[in-house]
């Protein structure tokens, strides 16, 4: 796995957002061995640290062939940056493309002093019917 690079947080008295969009997610499903694309959405507020974006693309690029299921990829995005960066807290949401008429929105949170099972995101799929009714 690439390595996250951090630099120190030039603002660390003040709690503010960071929001880093990648609409070109790519990865691979480990049941079909197709491709899946999504977009990560990764929102923080940062303790020290924050995370360098060339570092995080890269990171981003390793899931390109890699058999992994929606929600487990936005959880261990969720933990790898958690990790590197040890926010005040931090949102991973993984929005999916359709497939098979299913579009999946999978969110991971954190918040810094709260347990891990608490902390724990959510995840929802949303079902879009065809205008004749057929799947």
């Amino acid at each position: 796995m690439i390595e996250l690079e951090v630099f120190d947080n030039p603002c660390p008295d003040r709690d503010y957002t960071i929001a880093h969009v990648n609409p070109e997610f790519t990865s691979v499903c480990p049941k079909t061995g197709l491709p899946d694309f999504g977009t990560i959405t990764v929102e923080y507020v940062p303790d020290k640290l924050c995370v360098e974006l060339k570092s995080l693309k890269y990171y981003y690029l390793d899931f390109r062939n890699k058999g992994i299921f929606y929600e487990d990829v936005t959880n261990q995005i969720l933990d790898d940056l958690v990790n590197a960066v040890k926010p005040r807290s931090m949102k991973v949401t993984g929005e999916f493309s359709t497939r098979g008429g299913l579009h999946s929105i999978v969110t991971a949170t954190y918040e810094s002093g709260v347990e891990e099972s608490e902390s724990r995101g959510s995840m929802s799929y949303k079902l879009k019917a065809k205008a004749d009714g057929s799947k």
